[in-house]
């Protein structure tokens, strides 16, 4: 068995060049190294194989008069940093946005740039989703550099269904881009599809890994098992990959005490090995976006809902979803995640009273002091009344105005966030947006003349709405944040 035949060689040259990080996603299961494409063994010097002009012997002839069946190629999808998923006239953005920047200097500054405000959030997701002419390749770069960013910053994010979008909509057949729709799949419990693509895609493997779990998943074990033993004698996986995927494939494992180590940086795969041979991780170190492996159906409600409020957190996953999940059982027991659903629920029940805001202040109260307020006005800010006075008033004037939803008396902005007006930038109008919005999440952290500036720029690039939500936001942190 460990004496691999030629065959098995040839099925495990995978087409993919040695790449640098492009990101800051370090959990991206590697490329291998291979030949760009299958080729047969004939050399320059060679005498010519049979079947090429020029070769010796028989010269084929045409058995019939039939015309031959037409083969049909699909071309290339293009430069894939034009691909998005709105247009920037529904996005409300130049489509020249990315005209004057170098490609790579975008891609280094999507990767930076912070958005811990939701305004914020929500306004860079649009900027990474929305389809821009592209800018002008560097000198000697290859294209697509800028989306593989704009997908990473997604995938950093935990906004896997969004960047899984945008990698359907550039088209899998790209090594670089199977390889992050390869992963989404393992983390969404979804690998059969992406398996069945890699293996009727020739060159599209992102590693050996994936093409011995994709073997495996598919039933054939015996071709898993050779293709793991050749591809460790040929020094293709690395020491703790070939003891992983050894207890992956042998069931002697099963009843052993031994335990594969635990890698350093987990790639999905790993992940999901793991998973499979009965030693799951928790996902609370890894990722962000190692989360969404939590909400599938065969993990427990608190795991889901554990989970759940960790994307919650971050703008990764809709309201709706998280207060569908609070509603989905009773509480088990109290503290923590427990009682945010409690509170939940007896929300629900008051709104369906049709008193919102008898359930309210108890509901900020336990959001607020696990620091999701945010989370909850996303929630419920639509489904509160305006006006009144009380308490209970007050907060849903909070939350609605933190939401951008029309208050009778909404809250001033705080007057260091004003900032005189500054000139439009003629050109490299992406950095421009980019950079305000790094120093409107500076006020996050108490800098509010920066956060100033980068509000100001924000109205003289048209986006004067999201400058007084984002505005309006800042200003009601003390109000939003846990009690000290």
């Amino acid at each position: 068995m460990r004496l691999l035949p030629a065959v098995v060689l040839c099925a495990l040259s995978l087409p993919a060049q040695a790449q640098q990080p492009l990101s800051a996603s370090d959990w991206l299961s590697g490329s291998v190294q291979g030949p760009s494409r299958e080729s047969s063994a004939w050399r320059p010097g060679d005498p010519p194989p049979a079947g090429v002009p020029g070769a010796p012997g028989p010269k084929p002839v045409a058995e019939t008069a039939e015309v031959g069946a037409v083969q049909v190629t699909r071309l290339g999808n293009g430069n894939p940093d034009a691909t998005g998923l709105i247009s920037a006239r529904k996005a409300g953005l130049p489509a020249s946005l990315w005209q004057g920047s170098s490609p790579q200097a975008l891609a280094d500054q999507i990767l930076r740039t912070p958005a811990r405000l939701p305004a914020m959030n929500a306004l860079l997701e649009r900027v990474l989703t929305t389809q821009f002419i592209p800018p002008v390749s560097d000198v000697g770069g290859a294209p697509g550099g800028l989306f593989l960013a704009r997908v990473d910053r997604l995938l950093d994010a935990g906004a896997l269904d969004r960047a899984q979008a945008l990698l359907i909509a550039a088209g899998p057949s790209d090594p670089e881009i199977f390889r992050r729709l390869f992963d989404i799949a393992l983390l969404k419990g979804d690998e059969g599809r992406a398996c069945d693509i890699m293996n009727t895609t020739p060159g599209i493997a992102p590693s050996f890994s994936a093409r011995i779990f994709c073997l495996a998943q598919t039933g054939d074990w015996a071709a898993a098992a050779l293709s793991l033993n050749g591809a460790e004698a040929l020094g293709l996986l690395n020491s703790d990959e070939a003891v992983l995927l050894t207890h992956f494939l042998d069931d002697t494992y099963v009843d052993s005490e031994e335990q594969p180590p635990v890698p350093e940086r987990m790639t999905p795969i790993q992940f999901r090995i793991h998973e499979a041979i009965g030693q799951p991780l928790p996902t609370s170190s890894l990722p962000l976006a190692f989360a969404h492996s939590d909400l599938r159906p065969n993990n427990g409600w608190k795991a889901r809902l554990d989970a759940a409020e960790r994307l919650a957190r971050a703008g990764a996953m809709p309201p709706a979803t998280l207060r569908a999940l609070y509603s989905e059982q009773a509480p088990a027991a109290s503290g923590g995640v427990w009682d945010r659903s409690g509170a939940m629920r007896r929300f629900e029940a008051s709104l369906a009273d049709g008193d919102p805001l008898a359930a309210l202040p108890d509901a900020f109260d336990i959001f607020r002091s696990a620091g999701m307020a945010p989370v909850l006005a996303a929630m419920i800010a639509a489904d509160l009344p305006e006006g009144d006075e009380g308490r209970p008033a007050e907060i849903a004037t909070t939350l609605r105005q933190w939401q951008g939803l029309p208050v009778a008396a909404p809250l001033e902005p705080d007057p260091a966030l004003k900032a005189d007006p500054l000139p439009p930038p003629a050109t490299r109008l992406g950095e421009a947006l980019l950079g305000a919005m790094a120093d409107v999440d500076a006020g996050m952290d108490g800098d509010l003349p920066r956060a100033a500036r980068g509000l100001a720029m924000l109205r003289v690039l048209g986006l004067a709405a999201e400058a007084e939500l984002a505005a309006a936001q800042l200003s009601l942190l003390p109000a939003m944040g846990p009690q000290r």
